[in-house]
């Protein structure tokens, strides 16, 4: 049997994520309960540099972006999800809500995705942004 375990790492920038044990056992139960499986998860938090080079090397993607998910396994869940802390907080000021909140949508968004949620159409964007609400929810409860 596989290993259930999200880690929380920084690659460029010195950040520190509060409360990351209990958000890490709240995805896991969440990803059990939805999926069964869950291995390795990796959240690593970066700057916009960073997740730039990223964008451009992996997808051909020339822009900033807050996330980008890299899917390993599909059972069980694992791979690596980056983050840019630069564009939370840009993405926070501009939507006037709390840096916290919006690194937990930007957190959800990215197991989400792992989960099979899609968000390139209306329908698929208003289906993933009411499935972030429901796991942001769980994760401050």
């Amino acid at each position: 049997m596989n290993e259930s375990e999200i880690n929380f790492f920084n690659a460029d920038i010195d950040f520190d994520l509060s409360k990351n044990e209990l958000i890490s056992e709240k995805l896991i139960d969440h990803i059990i309960k939805n999926h069964n499986t869950c291995g390795v998860i990796n959240y690593i938090f970066c700057s916009d540099d960073y997740l730039l080079d990223l964008n451009i090397k992996y997808l051909q993607h020339d822009f900033y972006t807050d996330i980008l998910s890299f899917q390993m396994n599909d059972d069980p869940i694992e791979g690596d999800i980056y983050i840019s802390i630069d564009r939370v907080k840009d993405n926070a000021k501009q939507l006037n809500v709390a840096f916290d909140d919006e690194l937990l949508r930007v957190i959800s968004h990215g197991i989400l995705h792992f989960l099979g949620y899609k968000d390139k159409t209306p329908e698929e964007q208003q289906e993933m942004r009411s499935k972030e609400d429901e796991l942001i929810r769980i994760l401050k409860s």
